[in-house]
């Protein structure tokens, strides 16, 4: 262990010293025995890749052809050892840029077809295996309740810890999830196709037809421009959102809330958990305003009517359909009084078939519904119907699924269930997922701007000439004066500055919203940067001039969103605990969370604390502060709720969900949680519903067995892991920190050998880059922090600090044998400790030093540029060992078969595209700002986004 704590040292930097090594590549390669078992995978890979290398060659030429080839042929020489990478790189040197924009789309949509390959393989492996009827795979349903059934729980301890279980994805914008519509619907019929080429026995002419309707797809997308010319606009982001609804949204949650609902009900019958909401679903995206100056009370309006015009349309279809499906005679059934009264609504329909009368009655009551929230633009849905005169509007989705629940009881008293199960109990659970506001959008500020508004406001009313100078005490007494008191701090007629307007033109917009579309339709406000109570405090007075809170009759306070503290930054964690405490200790908060179900959700930032701490200090921070959070809520005797800030990447807090959410520490979910879902993560997960059931059925899985369970597995040794983890947190911060925060010239590389400066200039995403216009890291926004440090491969986010910070803690004395075996012990047996583990070795098995080397190139200071790539590649060299030493594995993905052959067998295709990126940034910075080397730019990152499938 000396010998490999002691050679940290920075090593001379050149191309031939940074290509991948034969040892590293030996740590991906797979066995005779894998290699059986994904023959289909490569089948597929070759099928798609062949169709569209035939498309480039029949609609490019032979010579794009053969550039395209030629370079995928290389890269696997590379990866071999059997080329110098600069060999390749000077492909790209001397062609024009118009000539390298193919192969660059070439390699983008071969990402694209590999994504969707290995995801049909997965499906197939699955269900080869339930065919089989093998053990339930760990992150399952099946598995979960096989688990509970062994922990023997009684019926009254599953009820109260899974009272109100409710897991939310929240849909948020992504500047690299930039696909369009096109693209995005032909990957799902390639899907469909492809899935009946290997599930069918086809006649000759049948796999012929098949094969042609790939062939046309492929064919379509290489002649679909892959991303937009003109930047990305919220309205787009909403749009884009919105757009998973109909492909497996309406379809998979309704579903999946069903099928778990009832086999918890089944193995629980004393629970009461059969009205558990489960899974519904969130949105950042027109909501969240920190550092995105688009964001307005009009695109906030946008918004929240466009997710209800699609729920309604949703709706108002189901129940059209349901029409014609229940056609029964009230000659041939009973009719009991409840369909009765609801038949007798109407007289539209014929008189002896009560359920479409009944139907009829609803589908009035819908389209009053949708015409009193939408107004005139409600006009244009399809299969709304004229209400009448006196049909009375649904006051909420409790109303409308009080209806079909007459229904139902109605199918089930002539012991109709399986019609009753059928299209109806989908539209029952869709109005209890969806209702009339489809899903709740949150609201989002930063606690600065929160902060200049209020002190304007106050100013402005004479309570207070300079309440930024007060003290934090004082702060909270002249809020909470405000807050116990009906008067506005403004009127109509208040002549307020361009910020102060605009942030109250935004929440008077969400309060439109919560009175057209119900509660649900802004549920949430979260603070960013929230560091104390006067934080807090401060958007509940923006909230009051909208009228979204109230002081109350006689004292209790109430108010329509939930106030959501964000926690991100390492030293804001460790006092968030603190924070709730002293906001629970101000009588008038405490009284709004007793109206709200006793129930405080606080949010957790992954990737400012990553960006502030490095990769280890921030997530033992995260762990920390939950288990302070866990032990706050209940000194106060409240309900705790936590909502995950994961981005994509490992550097963001992203992961595999399901041992994420097991690696919570005890106590952390109860029964619910909130957590992120951002850009191309949600088409990798989301995009077609066999893949959006399996993974919403993970995080569901999660969730109850973090619930129920003791996953920390711990017991009496936790203090003691506790107190290891603060100390070797805190090196790797240190060791972070000396690089990140205390390297002279550090921003200057950083910012040369990405492509961050382009990530802001071009037309990517509809949010700057950074909060506000400065060069400090910390200023950045974490998107364009991680992507930059993803799209060049060097990961950094990911692992930087880690490998010192376990070798200085194993140190090389005569305990150094023994401390590396509580580490390992740790690795087998806590799940924090193993996912830290494994989810930064995902990041190392997609690093790649030789890579990252041709980036550190485009420094021009050369000795900047040695100096911290030599920092780097050390520190890379001293992780990989640290993480094979702890796992006693120099595999990095011995634990992630899946990777490992996605990484082994598709990431020598990223090689031409971050080679031709270099090749882009080179010629851009030099001066050639040609449509061509921008967009070419654009292509490459979009490329490497979809084929890493978590880059920022």
């Amino acid at each position: 262990m000396g010998d490999d704590v002691e050679s940290v040292s920075p090593v001379p930097v050149s191309s031939a010293a940074w290509r991948p090594s034969r040892a590293i590549v030996s740590h991906l390669e797979v066995d005779t025995t894998d290699r059986a078992l994904t023959e289909p995978l490569r089948e597929d890979i070759r099928l798609l890749g062949g169709m569209l290398g035939d498309v480039v060659r029949e609609h490019s030429g032979t010579a794009t052809f053969n550039l395209v080839e030629g370079s995928r042929q290389a890269s696997f020489d590379i990866r071999e050892d059997d080329l110098d990478r600069d060999d390749l790189a000077q492909r790209f040197v001397e062609p024009p840029a118009t000539d390298l924009l193919p192969v660059a789309r070439a390699f983008s949509l071969f990402a694209l077809l590999a994504n969707l390959a290995e995801d049909l393989h997965r499906e197939r492996r699955r269900s080869i295996h339930l065919r089989a009827g093998d053990r339930p795979q760990n992150s399952s349903l099946a598995a979960t309740y096989a688990k509970l059934a062994a922990a023997d729980l009684s019926d009254e301890t599953v009820g109260a810890r899974l009272a109100g279980a409710l897991v939310v994805p929240v849909i948020t914008a992504h500047p690299t999830e930039t696909r369009r519509r096109t693209i995005f619907e032909a990957q799902n019929r390639i899907t469909e196709v492809m899935r009946m080429l290997r599930r069918t026995e086809l006649t000759p002419a049948e796999e012929s037809a098949a094969l042609t309707a790939i062939h046309r797809q492929i064919l379509t997308m290489w002649q679909t421009a892959l991303i937009r010319l003109d930047r990305l606009t919220i309205l787009d982001e909403i749009a884009a959102g919105l757009r998973y609804y109909d492909a497996t949204f309406f379809d998979v949650v309704p579903r999946i809330n069903t099928e778990t609902r009832a086999a918890l009900c089944r193995a629980y019958p004393d629970a009461g958990l059969g009205n558990l909401p489960l899974v519904r679903m969130g949105s950042w995206i027109g909501g969240d305003r920190d550092g995105n100056p688009f964001v307005t009370g009009e695109v906030v309006a946008t918004a929240t009517s466009s997710a209800a015009r699609l729920a309604f349309t949703h709706h108002l279809e189901q129940l059209a359909a349901l029409s014609q499906e229940l056609s029964m005679s009230a000659r041939l059934v009973e009719v009991p009084p409840g369909l009765a009264e609801l038949a007798e609504q109407t007289t539209g329909a014929s008189a002896d078939e009560p359920f479409r009368r009944a139907l009829t009655s609803i589908r009035a009551r819908v389209s009053a519904t949708a015409l009193a929230s939408l107004g005139p633009s409600a006009s244009i849905l399809p299969h709304l119907v004229d209400p009448g005169v006196g049909v009375e509007p649904y006051a909420d989705k409790t109303e409308l699924r009080a209806d079909l629940d007459v229904l139902d009881a109605a199918l089930r008293a002539n012991a109709d269930d399986t019609i009753a199960d059928d299209r109806l109990l989908r539209v029952r659970e869709g109005v209890l997922a969806f209702g009339f506001n489809l899903s709740g959008l949150d609201m989002r500020q930063n606690s600065e701007v929160h902060e200049t508004v209020v002190a304007e406001l106050l100013a402005w009313a004479g309570v207070h000439e300079d309440y930024r100078a007060l003290p934090e005490d004082e702060r909270v007494a002249v809020l909470t004066a405000e807050l116990a008191s009906r008067r506005p701090l403004t009127g109509p007629d208040a002549a307020l500055s361009e910020l102060a307007a605009k942030e109250l033109a935004i929440v008077r917009a969400a309060a439109t919203a919560v009175a057209r579309f119900g509660p649900e339709a802004v549920p949430n406000y979260v603070i960013s940067m929230c560091t104390s109570v006067s934080d807090m405090l401060e958007a509940m007075i923006l909230l009051k001039e909208a009228g979204l809170y109230d002081a109350g009759e006689g004292g209790q306070a109430r108010c329509a969103l939930r106030v959501v503290p964000l926690f991100e930054t390492i030293e804001d964690l460790q006092q968030g605990a603190a924070t709730i405490l002293a906001a629970l200790d101000v009588p008038l908060y405490r009284q709004v969370v007793a109206g709200q179900d006793g129930t405080q959700e606080v949010m957790l930032g992954y990737s400012d604390s990553n960006k502030d701490g490095g990769y280890l200090a921030a997530n033992w921070a995260l762990y920390r502060a939950e288990l302070d959070l866990v032990a706050a809520a209940e000194q106060a005797g409240i309900r705790l709720r936590l909502f995950h800030g994961r981005g994509g990447t490992v550097g963001r807090g992203g992961g595999p969900s399901y041992e994420a959410i097991l690696a919570q520490p005890p106590g952390a979910v109860q029964g619910s949680l909130r957590i992120t879902e951002q850009g191309e993560i949600i088409a990798a997960k989301y995009a077609e519903p066999v893949s959006a059931h399996r993974n919403l059925e993970t995080i569901l899985a999660a969730t109850i067995e973090s619930s129920l369970l003791d996953v920390e597995g711990l017991g009496d040794e936790s203090e003691r892991a506790y107190a290891i983890l603060d100390d070797i947190a805190e090196r790797g911060r240190r060791a972070y920190g000396e690089l990140v925060h205390e390297t002279p010239g550090f921003v200057e590389y950083f910012t040369t050998s990405t492509p961050l400066s382009e990530i802001g200039e071009l037309n990517i995403g509809s949010r700057p880059a950074s909060r506000k216009q400065t060069t400090a890291i910390s200023d950045l926004r974490a998107i364009p922090w991680v992507l930059s440090w993803s799209q060049s491969r060097v990961m950094l986010p990911g692992w930087y600090g880690a490998g010192t910070a376990f070798a200085e803690w194993i140190g090389d004395g005569a305990d150094a044998q023994e401390r590396l075996a509580v580490l390992r012990d740790y690795n087998e047996h806590w799940p924090f400790f193993a996912s830290v583990m494994s989810n930064m070795a995902q990041v190392l098995a997609k690093s790649d030093m030789g890579v990252a080397h041709r980036y550190s190139q485009l420094v021009p200071d050369e000795e900047l540029r040695e100096r911290v790539f030599g920092r780097i590649v050390a520190e890379h060299d001293l992780t990989l060992r640290m993480h094979a030493a702890i796992t006693g594995n120099d595999d990095l993905l011995a634990d992630n078969p899946a990777l490992k052959r996605s990484v082994y067998n598709r990431y020598p295709y990223l090689e031409p595209l971050n080679l031709l990126q270099v090749e882009f940034l080179r010629r851009y910075r030099a001066g050639d700002d040609s449509r061509e080397v921008r967009r070419g730019i654009l292509l490459t990152m979009n490329g490497l986004a979809t084929a890493l499938r978590n880059s920022g």
